[in-house]
C-alpha cells in the first residue's frame, strides 16, 4: 500500500475540501455508515467513506484518530458538522462519486 496524505488523495481524485488541514497520512480505508462499527473496526489513520454528514460523524472520526471522512454521492453535510470538524481539525471532504466508485479509484492509487 502506498501512503499518501489526505491532500494528495483529494487532489488526485478531485474531492471537495470541506474542513481540516488535509495533512494527515492515510493508512487504509474503512467504508461504512454504522457509527458503532466504525468505532470498533476502523483503524487509526483510515480514510472513512460514508453517506452521513452530521456532527456525530466528526465526533467518531476524532475519537478514532481517523485520517479523514469522505461523504459520498454529494450528500449534504450539516453546517454543525463542518463547524465541529474545523474545531476538532477533522479532515472532511465530499464527492459526487458513490462509495464503490471512490473505493475503486483508491485501489487504483494503491491505497
Amino acid at each position: 500500500m502506498i501512503n499518501m496524505t489526505v491532500k494528495e488523495i483529494a487532489d488526485k481524485l478531485g474531492l471537495e475540501h470541506v474542513a481540516g488541514l488535509l495533512d494527515a497520512e492515510v493508512d487504509g480505508v474503512y467504508v461504512g455508515d454504522l457509527l458503532s462499527n466504525v468505532m470498533a473496526k476502523a483503524g487509526e489513520k483510515n480514510l472513512w467513506i460514508t453517506v452521513q454528514g452530521h456532527q456525530n460523524v466528526v465526533a467518531v472520526a476524532a475519537l478514532s484518530n481517523l485520517a479523514g471522512v469522505v461523504v459520498v454521492e454529494d450528500l449534504p453535510i450539516q453546517p454543525e458538522a463542518v463547524q465541529r470538524a474545523q474545531e476538532k481539525n477533522v479532515n472532511l471532504l465530499r464527492t459526487s462519486m458513490t462509495a464503490y466508485e471512490l473505493v475503486a479509484k483508491l485501489v487504483e492509487l494503491g491505497i
